[in-house]
């Protein structure tokens, strides 16, 4: 798998690119130390993954989208400090597929980008407590939650899923599908329940994951 890793930190880089290289699999063929750098390459090169931290410096979570629309072929692992449960949600939506924070152990980072070029989401276990323990309270997302097999969901319930993480309201929902109140807020309640999340934020996450809805339309619908 061809991997770039973009990062502002030059000791992060040299650190990054010595643990990917103990994979035979993994081939290091580039980096950038900013966003402008990271596009040209991603223009330019045939690249599986690149593993960035988009909070860096000379970097923002705009560039996430813009390398998506260069090539959408590219699968992207988040890697960075901290961070707030919202701005997690926010990188979902740009078109993050895996998030791992930088003091995870090697093993989970090697993980992350060999299940991610896969075509797999992955989340290391310190992303997802801070989702749980969040403001916005987003709960019962564990590590399989994206492969879940047993979640079953009718077309109806997608379909309001879809309006949900578009920001409709349950009125907004009810008038488009010529419903009542009551019966969307039955199958708000449903689907949570299917789902096991207790909150409106659960449902984006679901969204997000499952690719209900394209992450991209978050970013560019603010700008």
């Amino acid at each position: 798998m061809k991997v770039v890793i973009a990062d502002g930190n030059c000791l992060m880089r040299i650190g990054l690119k010595t643990t990917l290289a103990s994979k035979p699999v993994i081939d290091i063929v580039g980096e950038a130390t900013s966003a402008k750098e990271l596009l040209s390459f991603v223009k330019k090169n045939e690249v599986d993954i690149v593993l960035v931290d988009y909070t860096s410096e000379h970097f923002t979570i705009d560039v996430i989208p813009k390398v998506l629309q260069a090539n959408s072929s590219v699968n992207i692992v988040a890697i960075t400090p901290e961070q707030s449960a919202q701005t997690l949600v926010d990188a979902l939506r740009s078109g993050v597929h895996s998030y791992i924070k930088k003091n995870c152990d090697l093993d989970e980072i090697l993980d992350a980008v060999i299940e991610t070029a896969k075509g797999k989401k992955f989340f290391c276990r310190q992303i997802l407590e801070t989702i749980r323990h969040s403001s916005i309270d987003v709960e019962d997302i564990d590590i399989d939650w994206c492969t879940c097999a047993s979640t079953s969901l009718s077309e109806r319930e997608v379909q309001i899923i879809k309006m949900i993480a578009d920001g409709m309201t349950n009125a907004e929902i009810a008038e488009e599908l010529c419903l009542s109140n009551h019966t969307v807020n039955t199958h708000r309640k449903n689907i949570l329940s299917k789902l096991g999340v207790k909150n409106t934020a659960g449902i984006v996450m679901y969204a997000v994951k499952m690719n209900i809805v394209s992450p991209n339309k978050f970013l560019f619908a603010s700008e």
